[in-house]
This record gives structure tokens, sequence and C-alpha cells, in this order.
């Protein structure tokens, strides 16, 4: 059986970053960079005829903001899923950007190895983040929190948080709890709900916070 080839676009305003990012990812990984582009503007321009299923983007670049790109480019492309690609982590922007619609963030000294994982957990629509910046943004999910509904979720709500914050499908989620993939759909969207947030990505990460308590250094 073929593997399936995913496609990629790399959106970064220094060419030898693309080149390099380039090099990496087509390396035997079974990737294919489809596009590429300096600017916002330009991604916007291209990102329909490319159909890239993965999008890797500069958290900073001239022009566009970065967070209105990300939201751009969801409009014009609903199934690609994307990551932020920086050298630096700015709290207001890496909010921005996740509410924008990015699902991962990843800094540019990352390894090869990161860097394969990332591309590939978020092609399946899951929440992959370099550590230094998941810590941040627990910090900015706490930071906004006024009340904790963790205590509203019934067992089994608690138990598919729990999941999602593995990064788990609900797929997945439907075989570990033994249920229908409806079923975990269901259960899904009323954690979503009862705790405020838009998508499993900030359901992840809320997951973290409530399991961690305070940072203690």
């Amino acid at each position: 059986m073929n593997a399936v080839v995913l496609r990629l676009m790399l959106v970064d305003d220094h060419a030898v970053v693309r080149e390099g990012l380039r090099a990496v990812l087509e390396d035997g990984n079974g990737f294919v960079v489809v596009a590429e582009a300096d600017c916002g503007d330009d991604a916007l321009r291209t990102v329909e005829a490319a159909a890239p299923d993965v999008i890797l983007i500069d958290l900073v670049m001239p022009g566009l903001p970065v967070a209105e790109t990300i939201r751009r480019l969801k409009q014009k492309v609903p199934t690609c899923h994307i990551v932020v690609f920086t050298s630096f982590a700015e709290d207001e922007r890496l909010r921005d950007t996740l509410q924008a619609g990015a699902i991962g963030y990843l800094l540019k000294d990352a390894t090869r190895d990161d860097l394969v994982s990332a591309v590939r957990a978020v092609a399946e629509g899951q929440p992959w983040f370099h550590e230094t910046m998941r810590r941040q943004l627990v910090e900015l999910l706490r930071g906004s929190a006024t009340a904790d509904p963790f205590a509203a979720l019934t067992p089994r709500e608690r138990n598919v948080l729990e999941l999602i914050g593995e990064g788990l499908s609900n797929r997945r989620i439907a075989t570990r709890l033994g249920l229908t993939e409806g079923t975990v759909k269901g259960y899904v969207s009323t954690v979503l709900e009862k705790i405020g947030v838009d998508d499993r990505t900030q359901a992840a990460l809320y997951f973290t916070r409530a399991n961690t308590g305070p940072t203690t250094r």
C-alpha cells in the first residue's frame, strides 16, 4: 500500500530558512513542498491552488500580521493545518495565532525529529507545541481564567478531556474508551462548551493547566 504524501506550504521571508525546511522535510519523510511564500499576501494569493495539508509559517514577517494571515488562510483552505515556526515566542502573538487557527508551535532551533513529528501531528489535526511554548500558552490561559469549570465535568467527560490532552484523535479515544466515534464527538462538543474553549487545541492546553496546577518555578 502506498503511503499518503503530505502536501506542505512554507511561509517565511528568509529564503535560506525555506530552503533548509524543504531539505529536511523532503528527505524521505513522506512530505512534498508544493508552495513557498515570502510574506502573508503571497501565501494568500497561492494557497488555494497549492491546496496544502500543512502550512509552516513564520511568526514575524513584514506586511500583514501573521494572526490575520492565518485566519485568512484557514478561510481559503479550511482543511489545512497550520504550524507557527519561529525564533522566539511573544505572548500576545502566540495567543492571537492560536485564536486565529494555528494548532502547532515550533521553535527554529528544534531538532529534525521534532520538526517531522510536529508536521505529522498537525496533519492529523492534533495539537503540537514546543515545550517552551506549551508552558507559555498554559500561563496565558491561566492568566485569563476566572473560574474553573473542570469540576462540572462528568467522570466520562474528564476521561475524554484527558485523552484530548494526550493528543488522541476521536477515533483513538473511541477505541480507548470502548465507545463509538459518534459518541465521542458528542462528548468532545460538550466538553468544549463546558470548559469554555473553541477547539481541541485550547482544550488540550486547558487540561494541562488543570492537571498541573500553578507553576512552581
